[in-house]
């Protein structure tokens, strides 16, 4: 069962820590990092932005890059709750 697909709420986790453990991350950067597909990439960031768990900043050089807001902060912090407590019960 090691090649099940993702669950959405995995693929939110990783592409969320990897923006966290960055900082900042340039789109192209994350997309290779979130092992996507880029219409699937597009759906979730969309996702996530409109959410307010990340936000996409242009810089005046038209430079972009995606960083975490407290909200996708709070996420990630519950996640671990939730994870550890699945653990715990062994499920």
């Amino acid at each position: 069962m090691a090649s099940k697909k993702r669950e959405r709420l995995e693929v939110i986790k990783d592409i969320l820590n990897t923006i966290r453990q960055n900082r900042e991350i340039k789109p192209t950067r994350l997309l290779y990092a979130s092992n996507l597909s880029p219409q699937m990439f597009k759906e979730y960031i969309n996702e996530l932005i409109a959410k307010g768990f990340i936000k996409l900043e242009i810089s005046d050089n038209e430079k972009k890059t995606f960083s975490l807001t407290k909200k996708g902060s709070d996420f990630l912090q519950e996640y671990k709750v939730i994870e550890s407590f699945i653990e715990n019960f062994g499920l």
